[in-house]
C-alpha cells in the first residue's frame, strides 16, 4: 500500500487487518465502514483494491471502479436501488450564482403544485447557500407525511420531467434524463426524519457560518478538479469534512434552539 495512505494503513490495523496482507478487500473495507462509518470511503476501496492487485490507484480500469462504487453504495445505503443509467457527466463546481434562488422559487411552485402530499417544498444543498460554490445544479427537497407511498408523489415529480433515479429506506432521488440539462435534482423524505432534519440544518449552519462555508466552498471546488469524472469519490471525499460540520451543527441547533424552518 502506497505510503500515501497512512491513515488507512492505520485504520486496517485498528480492525485487525494486516495492511500488507489483505485475504479480501472487500471484507476488509466493509470492517472499516463498521467501524468508522462515512469517514472511511470510495477512494479507500479503490486503494485497498488497487494495493491487493499490485498496481497504482490510477491504474484501477473504469468497470472494475463501477463495480466497486456499487459495492460501496450498498454498504452506505443498505437497500438502495438504482433505476436507470448513471450520469457520466463531469464533475463541475462553479461560483454562486443568484439566479439559484430563482431556479428553486419556479420549481416550489410547481411542485407545490403537483404534490399535493408535499408538508415541505426546500431548497437545500450548496445552491442553497449564498456565496458558497457549487455544482449548477438545484438541490430541491420534498418532505412527505409516507415516503414509501410513492403513488403519492412519484408520479407528479416524473411528470414533471425528472425521474425517479434510486430508493433507499431514506429517500427517494430524481434526476433529469442524461441527455438533458440538469437543472434540478429532487430529493423526497419523510416528513420529521432524520433526512429532512440533516438536511436542513447543513444548510442553515452553512448560512450562518461564513468561514465554514468559505473552507467548504475550497474544498469542493479542489475535489471537483480531483475526481472530475468520478461523482461518488468527489461525494465521498466530502464526507468527513462534512461530519465534522454536522457536529458543530448539532451543538449550534441546540444552543440557539434551530428547529426544522419552512421552504427557502
Amino acid at each position: 500500500m502506497h505510503p500515501q495512505h497512512g491513515q488507512l494503513r492505520t485504520r486496517l490495523e485498528s480492525v485487525g487487518i494486516d495492511p500488507d496482507h489483505i485475504a479480501d478487500p472487500g471484507d476488509a473495507w466493509r470492517l472499516l465502514f463498521r467501524r468508522y462509518g462515512s469517514r472511511v470511503t470510495i477512494l479507500d476501496r479503490y486503494a485497498i483494491e488497487a494495493a491487493v492487485r499490485g498496481i497504482a490507484l490510477e491504474e484501477l480500469p473504469p468497470n472494475l471502479k463501477a463495480e466497486l462504487a456499487q459495492e460501496v453504495l450498498e454498504s452506505q445505503f443498505p437497500g438502495i436501488e438504482l433505476i436507470g443509467e448513471s450520469s457520466a457527466a463531469p464533475i463541475e463546481v462553479v461560483p454562486y450564482d443568484p439566479h439559484w434562488p430563482e431556479i428553486f422559487a419556479e420549481w416550489s411552485d410547481r411542485l407545490y403544485d403537483a404534490v399535493a402530499a408535499a408538508t415541505l417544498v426546500a431548497h437545500v444543498g450548496s445552491t442553497a447557500v449564498p456565496g458558497l460554490a457549487a455544482k449548477p445544479i438545484v438541490d430541491i427537497q420534498i418532505s412527505v407525511p409516507a415516503i414509501d407511498d410513492e403513488a403519492s408523489y412519484v408520479p407528479a415529480i416524473e411528470s414533471a420531467g425528472v425521474p425517479l433515479r434510486s430508493r433507499d429506506p431514506q429517500h427517494r432521488y430524481f434526476r433529469p434524463p442524461a441527455d438533458e440539462p440538469r437543472v434540478v435534482h429532487i430529493h423526497v423524505c419523510s416528513a420529521g426524519g432524520k433526512w429532512e432534519q440533516d438536511h436542513l440544518l447543513f444548510r442553515d449552519y452553512l448560512r450562518s457560518h461564513p468561514a465554514t462555508c468559505e473552507a467548504y466552498g475550497t474544498l469542493k471546488t479542489r475535489l471537483a478538479a480531483e475526481h472530475r469524472n468520478d461523482r461518488l469519490a468527489y461525494t465521498d471525499a466530502k464526507a468527513g469534512f462534512i461530519s465534522d460540520i454536522m457536529e458543530e451543527a448539532r451543538m449550534w441547533a441546540t444552543a440557539t434552539g434551530w428547529r426544522v424552518p419552512g421552504a427557502g
